[in-house]
């Protein structure tokens, strides 16, 4: 049993600095404990411990990224990990307002097509999708909703049908476009993430080349081809 964080990316701590932490000078060590991403660490563990989970996953801290071998594991792995998990906590730290904004908001999220950046964001699809129970969270970690309660709103913003929200994509008969086109507006930081992102959806494993570029949605798209036999990602 284990909760898991989905998130925004900001400045945050990676798996060598938390495991090291102990030896740092203190100077590195502060710096290190005044990142965003630290405090979203200890929040979140605290969210853990309250609702009585012993663990909790998280992707900056968890996944050992200079290791290849570990990190094409870990994508390879994630739907699994939040479909497994018992709670996915999603962080959404420009929120301010003590509910979640259910109205388009062009002022308060101007940068990110008038909702939370969360919405836009690539890897945030398939956790979304993939985690059964899915609360949100403001910027302060309080409880906002979670996805069963708001998905008719989540439909609104993400063009996800209100069924495949609450029930999740299993049994469901949909269309490789169909699913491509609720990724179609959203960017990651890395080109290559943009198919990698996508692999859990499709139910389909490829191995990991960064740098790759443009060639890794190339690979996705054969992938796909060869275990579904729908031809239709051709015409997203």
């Amino acid at each position: 049993r284990y909760a898991i964080l989905s998130h925004r990316w900001e400045v945050e701590v990676t798996f060598k600095e938390m495991t090291g932490l102990a030896k740092m000078d203190e100077r590195k060590r502060e710096e290190v404990r005044n990142r965003p991403g630290y405090q979203k660490i200890i929040k979140s563990c605290e969210q853990a411990m309250k609702d009585g989970y012993e663990w909790l996953w998280i992707d900056t801290c968890c996944i050992d990224k200079r290791s290849s071998a570990e990190l094409s594991e870990a994508i390879n792995s994630m739907y699994r990990w939040y479909q497994d998990a018992q709670v996915c906590y999603a962080y959404l730290n420009d929120v301010d307002e003590s509910a979640f904004p259910t109205k388009y908001n062009e002022g308060a999220y101007g940068k990110s097509s008038g909702w939370p950046e969360w919405f836009t964001r690539g890897w945030t699809l398939q956790e979304l999708l993939a985690s059964e129970q899915l609360e949100f969270f403001n910027k302060n970690w309080a409880p906002i909703g979670n996805k069963r309660k708001l998905a008719h709103v989540l439909e609104d913003i993400t063009t996800i049908p209100y069924d495949v929200l609450r029930n999740g994509l299993a049994g469901k008969r949909l269309s490789v476009a169909q699913i491509m086109s609720w990724a179609a507006n959203r960017k990651t930081t890395r080109v290559e993430d943009r198919a990698y992102s996508l692999m859990g959806l499709f139910e389909v494993h490829m191995p990991m080349v960064y740098g790759e570029g443009k060639k890794a949605f190339q690979r996705l798209q054969l992938e796909i081809i060869r275990t579904s036999g729908d031809h239709g990602i051709f015409t997203w």
